[in-house]
């Protein structure tokens, strides 16, 4: 068993499960080619989501078990994933794997598998290829009367959950953003303008990495009226939209956006351009980001190029650390904040759908934390206000 991806007429990708005689497997195509075209998934998640139901199929090939009733002993799937090795050879047939040695998988990756398990699972039983009395053996029905008073919203009356059986705690990683001085060394590190141009894309403009190498040129209105192009968006922006991309590049977000350009982007946009007319002349792809020194030259910049690219430039500026795309997408979040932004102005420049998942990529300047306490009023205050 493994993960195949599949590349269909239209472009389009996505990842499926194949057997030994690699022959797709029938249940896991249809459920991944759902999510995929379906509920508009990415690639990447069809590929994650392909790995963790071949572990399963793995494992109930090796233990004898049919993937359609092995739901039952998810707790034991549970434990030969923690600490059984993906592949078996000579070398470790002597070796016991268990519980007292050390795990080969964290939990994070673990109740990533076992949330592809419950989706495979679910959706053969949405399809009548398993019974229905498997939901059980994965979810349990809870109701609203457990949950604390904050987390009920407007809802006044009783209702009910499904809640995952079978996950692991993971220990709580911290989130971190990329300092200022940090993009700033970056910055100052680039060796081209199109390297300076999708630094600030990040950090300055807050994107991700997809809709980084996504952009086309014709998404880019960098002039103070826009009319003349038939947007009747004022001032210097760029349009993030969603779209299948030769590159493999991909909006997270379902709907389009126009996001505001400031005058450093806008100058960078400028030199990057010249840069490119130089090297390429009229020619190379309607990609924004495209290959200059390296063939195929004019092919359009991959997601992974744009990590590969901050991991460079955090090495050549002499970090320390490595700084992610993601980081700088965060520093960009935060930055708002700390610069008297609110919270839906937040929300809307990082294209987030939920008010909620914009708390990730908020994270305060210790100073602004420290003036916020300042500025609440002594008790010596307050009983002065009374006596006047």
């Amino acid at each position: 068993m493994r993960a195949f991806p599949v590349d269909l007429p239209s472009g389009a990708r996505y990842w499926t499960v194949i057997d030994e005689d690699l022959c797709v497997v029938p249940v896991a195509d249809q459920w991944l080619r759902f999510l995929r075209f379906g509920r508009g998934r990415t690639e990447l998640t069809t590929r994650s989501y392909a790995g963790g139901a071949v572990f399963y199929f793995r494992w109930c090939r090796a233990t004898g078990r049919r993937w359609e009733e092995a739901a039952r002993d998810l707790g034991l799937f549970m434990v030969w994933l923690r600490f059984s090795p993906a592949r078996l050879g000579a070398e470790t047939s002597t070796v016991v794997w268990g519980p007292g040695t050390r795990p080969l998988r964290g939990e994070r990756r673990v109740n990533g598998v076992l949330a592809a398990v419950r989706g495979l699972l679910s959706y053969a039983v949405s399809v009548g290829a398993v019974h229905r009395s498997v939901l059980g053996q994965l979810y349990e029905l809870a109701d609203s009367r457990d949950l604390p008073e904050e987390a009920k919203g407007e809802e006044t009356g009783l209702y009910y959950r499904l809640r995952a059986r079978h996950r692991l705690q993971e220990p709580k990683a911290d989130v971190d953003r990329a300092r200022d001085d940090e993009l700033v060394a970056m910055f100052l590190a680039c060796r081209s303008a199109r390297d300076r141009l999708i630094v600030l894309l990040h950090g300055r403009v807050g994107l991700r990495r997809g809709q980084v190498a996504g952009l086309r040129r014709s998404d880019c209105h960098l002039l103070p009226d826009s009319r003349a192009l038939g947007c009747d968006e004022e001032g210097a922006h760029v349009h993030v939209r969603r779209r299948a991309n030769s590159n493999r590049a991909w909006s997270k977000s379902k709907t389009a956006w126009v996001q505001p350009l400031d005058f450093l982007v806008v100058q960078a946009f400028d030199q990057y351009v010249d840069e490119r007319l130089e090297r390429l002349g009229a020619g190379g792809s309607d990609f924004l980001l495209v290959n200059l020194s390296r063939e195929p030259l004019g092919a359009p910049m991959s997601p992974a190029a744009m990590g590969e690219l901050f991991e460079r430039l955090s090495a050549r500026a002499k970090l320390g650390r490595k700084v992610g795309p993601h980081m700088a997408r965060r520093a960009f979040g935060s930055n708002v904040a700390n610069a008297g932004g609110s919270w839906d102005e937040v929300q809307m420049l990082l294209g987030q759908e939920h008010p909620g998942s914009v708390a990730p990529y908020v994270i305060p300047d210790r100073s602004r934390v420290r003036e916020a306490v300042e500025r609440v009023p002594s008790p010596r205050e307050l009983s002065g206000r009374g006596e006047r």
